[in-house]
């Protein structure tokens, strides 16, 4: 399960001393009179199993401990925000790309070494290079297969809107990895096209409206709703869950290159903020380095490692064989006009 919201309170790690540089595999000392192993703060927005098993991974191959606070990436953001200078951040690990393009727009992050960002495809990585992508998803149907047949399922993601649909699909609006949807359709189709679409999905889904994609996909496979929206690790951990048993949905694509077949992309980012920028660097290096990526390849997250030339080992479509959108992550922006359109239609 991703983290609860809303924020309840913010875990403040104060640490004196300074990362030095000659410490080998530990990462460092703190100075003073209590030197020891530096400890760095990670604000995560991921799903707290995959950050766990990353985090391990790294403290083992480090040395460097981590405290993680785990909660929605778009309160952490915020949060980083309104900390500023003063945030406990080190490193902030995201779901989605939007909470990094906001911290970068307010000068906020710190550039990333330049080996960190060749590990990854240039394509999965901020422009500006002050975050990096670290694995990704892509969006999907998930469908009751005792309600729908695959013949009936829609080749764009636009159909959903008519009122063929209505009654028929549930909707995580509050969700981030809904956003990025939303702004993929504004992006190709325009505002007022963007507009009729949530008012459409809005009508059709009715009462159908839950907190989160975790909520989403049991709900599909419960059979309270035939459709809905997800990224594609959801289904596989839905499958885990639940157990192929007891498994009455599948997950479907979108037509080759069409608006709702988008790749969402996890990214992490060091703070400028940070008071170990060098521990910092090399969590984030490991992330993306072949050790952190084979966490990834070989975890229950369902995800795709874009770093270091690590494929996933779990059953997955190939990543090469995926067709989205061509929308490079830029064009997805802050979130912000997404968000705009959300509050417009009182899906917010």
């Amino acid at each position: 399960m991703k983290p609860t919201r809303p924020m309840i309170g913010l875990a403040t790690v104060l640490l004196a001393g300074s990362v030095l540089a000659a410490c080998g595999s530990s990462g460092g000392s703190g100075t003073g009179s209590n030197p020891g192993p530096v400890t760095i703060t990670l604000y995560s927005g991921q799903h707290e199993q995959t950050t766990a098993q990353l985090v391990k991974a790294f403290t083992a191959e480090s040395g460097i401990k981590v405290k993680v606070r785990s909660d929605d990436e778009a309160v952490l953001a915020s949060q980083i925000e309104t900390e500023g200078s003063r945030s406990p951040a080190d490193v902030f690990y995201t779901e989605n790309t939007p909470p990094l393009e906001f911290l970068q727009e307010h000068n906020l992050l710190a550039p990333l070494t330049p080996s960190t960002l060749a590990s990854v495809d240039s394509a999965y990585n901020s422009t500006a290079g002050d975050w990096v992508g670290v694995s990704a998803r892509v969006n999907v149907m998930v469908y009751n297969t005792d309600k729908l047949r695959p013949s009936e399922l829609p080749k764009s993601i636009l159909d959903l809107a008519s009122p063929a649909w209505k009654g028929k699909i549930g909707v995580a609006p509050g969700e981030t990895d809904f956003q990025p949807i939303v702004t993929s359709i504004l992006k190709e189709k325009g505002k007022s096209a963007a507009l009729a679409w949530l008012r459409g999905i809005k009508s059709n889904a009715g009462s159908h409206s839950y907190p989160d994609n975790e909520s989403l996909t049991n709900m599909v496979n419960r059979g309270q709703v035939q459709l809905a929206l997800i990224n594609h690790y959801y289904w596989y951990r839905e499958r885990d869950e639940v157990g192929a048993g007891n498994l009455h949905s599948a997950i479907a694509f979108f037509a080759p290159r069409d608006t709702g077949y988008l790749l969402d992309v996890s990214g992490a980012a060091v703070l400028k903020s940070s008071k170990h920028a060098d521990a910092a660097q090399k969590l984030v290096a490991f992330l993306v380095g072949k050790n952190g990526e084979e966490v990834l390849a070989h975890s229950e997250s369902y995800e795709y490692p874009l770093g270091s030339g690590v494929v996933t080992a779990k059953p997955l479509k190939p990543f090469a064989q995926l067709q989205p959108i061509a929308l490079s992550l830029s064009d997805l922006g802050d979130g912000s006009s997404a968000l705009d359109l959300l509050r417009e239609v009182q899906l917010l």
